[in-house]
């Protein structure tokens, strides 16, 4: 990710107030651009298909300077949309807020992801929307797989069902190898103290059938 693209996006969500008007990030610009650079995580899926672009996160910012209400207004209905909406999270607490400040003012902050890898220039724009298709298709597939587990839980599955979906979680790579990555992901994120986006990687772990992310759930998601 490049840190001008950050600076340049995050700076035209202060453009939108005047001086002493809006909330102030912590430590000004520079430092809000440092904790993006430092805490946000490039999902796995966009990184891999070099998929880039803006997300807009809307939110409010109570008087303590919490944030609430927080969803994506202008997404790309992929993982990239996630991680924005987490990293504008991740700022609760980190606003100084005007006494003057509506409470009830919806703000929107545009989160950028960029890519410098050089193999990333020869990807067309057919092969990165079919990349996009093909994330969408995929999260109906793993719908099918998290059912699954969640009727067999309840002694409600049989041995034919089971055999379907073991297959399908080859087919979309829910291998030992995905797994460690992803309780590894979770790890840096209950570093972050994003506990909530944590414990959604170890139940997700869970939810596909694994039980290598019992330990640290039963530690840090209670």
């Amino acid at each position: 990710m490049i840190l001008t693209w950050i600076l340049l996006l995050w700076t035209s969500f202060f453009a939108s107030f005047k001086q002493g008007e809006g909330p102030v990030f912590k430590g000004g610009r520079k430092d809000m651009a440092k904790f993006i650079s430092e805490n946000l995580i490039y999902p796995g899926f966009s990184k891999q298909n070099c998929i880039q672009g803006t997300i807009e996160v809307s939110f409010k910012l109570t008087r303590e300077g919490k944030v609430f209400g927080s969803k994506v207004q202008k997404g790309m209905g992929i993982d990239l949309d996630e991680e924005a909406l987490r990293i504008v999270r991740l700022t609760s607490g980190k606003w100084n807020m005007p006494a003057s400040f509506d409470t009830t003012t919806v703000l929107v902050m545009p989160v950028s992801f960029s890519l410098s890898d050089s193999n990333c220039a020869t990807r067309s724009p057919a092969e990165i929307r079919d990349a996009i298709n093909a994330y969408r298709a995929q999260e109906e597939l793993t719908g099918a797989i998290t059912n699954f587990y969640a009727k067999r839980e309840q002694n409600n599955f049989s041995a034919e069902d089971e055999q379907k979906i073991l297959r399908l979680k080859e087919q979309l790579g829910y291998d030992d190898e995905f797994i460690d990555d992803l309780i590894e992901q979770a790890r840096k994120k209950l570093k972050q103290g994003d506990k909530d986006g944590s414990c959604e990687d170890l139940q997700f772990v869970r939810k596909i059938g694994s039980n290598k992310a019992d330990r640290l759930i039963e530690a840090s998601c209670k």
